[in-house]
């Protein structure tokens, strides 16, 4: 059994058992369908802390299979019936929607049901989702605040909490909204936060919003995912797109092409569809119905590249990305390591080149610096690169 929108993709898993978790008959049965065998390293570590109620900061690397650790035990602890008692709060829509699908298939057996509310579609059909009197919520922080506002929904009594990529939501400047929403909620509740870093931010959420919490850290040292072949390419401002149209014909697989900005991202993926080459973008400048058939093609293959902004630097599972590209270099430590996380699946091999300029090079140190080892310097034919120094930039003779 395969359900649509739950990932299908291998992943590193441990000796323990789904039945060792404390899982009920009803939650296993689901997973035996779905054909997972064995859990993930942080499922194995969430779910016996879940299930006792616990609060817990689950740190886990994207792929890691964190949102079945969450889903499984929301699944077992509510019954259907009493009103809004799950709360799931994601920083964009796919990772919502993808949340959801989980939810449905796990909830099943108890009776579950969840509804989805994200921006970029209509309110009427959230509404109406709304109405039917939904066990569990999972919502960007912006739209359950709008229906919130609208007394379109009460929070007041959940008592299942989760922050799912908790750190990309405060990136992503939802803060207010996530400080609101929790004050709407009780008091006594359980929460779970789950990110791929701990900034100063997170800590700070969590001395304010959660009792206690269970610390449960699996993430590789420096945080960024095993298995990736890290390349860096310094040029002039004007061979950024020299260098990148290169690279797409050096390394011909699945390629996600990130821009800082959601109109660099219209025009690079104009520009590479006139080149002839299969590609497709995704920002949120787009309707919902849009991102979502870019992301179905790129899975299945009908566009082999995806332009994207940091939007689906997180979170979504896209099996057999290949190659990761910096078009612009990320301005946060963080964000190098989240788009990164996108190739080199757990134990899979992947690529991440980034092409910088000189103005790129103290935040490049500052990678540097977290991954533990300076990023090879890679050159391509055609594309002439700068000479680092401490100095002023200049240019380099092409190397031979």
């Amino acid at each position: 059994m395969l359900a649509e929108g739950i990932p299908q993709h291998p992943v590193k898993t441990v000796d323990t058992t789904f039945e060792s978790l404390g899982l009920s008959p009803e939650v296993l049965e689901i997973v035996r369908k779905i054909g997972f065998q064995n859990p993930t390293p942080i499922q194995a570590a969430v779910i016996p802390t879940a299930l006792t109620g616990k609060d817990l900061i689950g740190l886990a690397q994207t792929g890691s299979g964190k949102t079945a650790a969450f889903v499984l035990p929301i699944a077992q602890r509510l019954t259907h019936g009493q009103g809004v008692r799950g709360l799931i709060l994601s920083p964009t829509r796919e990772i919502a929607l993808q949340t959801k699908a989980f939810m449905d298939v796990f909830g099943k057996n108890h009776s579950i049901s969840t509804a989805c509310l994200i921006g970029g579609v209509k309110m009427q059909p959230q509404i109406a989702a709304l109405d039917s009197e939904p066990d569990v919520v999972v919502a960007t922080p912006g739209r359950l605040m709008d229906h919130i506002n609208r007394r379109n929904v009460s929070v007041d009594k959940v008592e299942e909490l989760v922050l799912d990529e908790a750190d990309h939501m405060l990136d992503l400047g939802f803060l207010p909204q996530i400080r609101s929403i929790l004050d709407a909620l009780p008091r006594k509740r359980h929460t779970m936060m789950f990110s791929a870093t701990m900034p100063d931010s997170i800590e700070m959420l969590a001395q304010q919003f959660m009792n206690d919490p269970v610390r449960i850290d699996i993430l590789p040292e420096g945080g960024a995912a095993e298995g990736i072949n890290h390349r860096l390419y310094v040029v002039a401002s004007e061979n950024k797109r020299p260098c990148l149209v290169a690279l797409l014909q050096q390394e011909l697989g699945s390629t996600l092409v990130f821009t800082r900005r959601k109109v660099d991202a219209e025009w690079l993926y104009h520009i590479l569809e006139r080149q002839g080459h299969p590609v497709s973008r995704i920002h949120s400048d787009r309707s919902q119905g849009r991102r979502t058939e870019a992301l179905q093609g790129f899975r299945e293959g009908e566009h082999r590249i995806l332009v994207a902004t940091d939007i689906a630097g997180r979170g979504i599972d896209v099996p057999g990305i290949t190659h990761v590209i910096n078009f612009d270099f990320p301005e946060t430590v963080e964000d190098y390591i989240h788009r990164g996380g996108r190739t080199a699946r757990l134990k899979a091999e992947g690529i991440v080149s980034s092409i910088a300029t000189w103005q790129d090079l103290p935040m490049v140190r500052q990678v540097e610096e977290a991954l533990g080892n300076p990023i090879a310097r890679c050159t391509v034919p055609g594309v002439e690169p700068w000479l680092e120094s401490t100095k002023a930039p200049t240019k380099a003779r092409r190397r031979l």
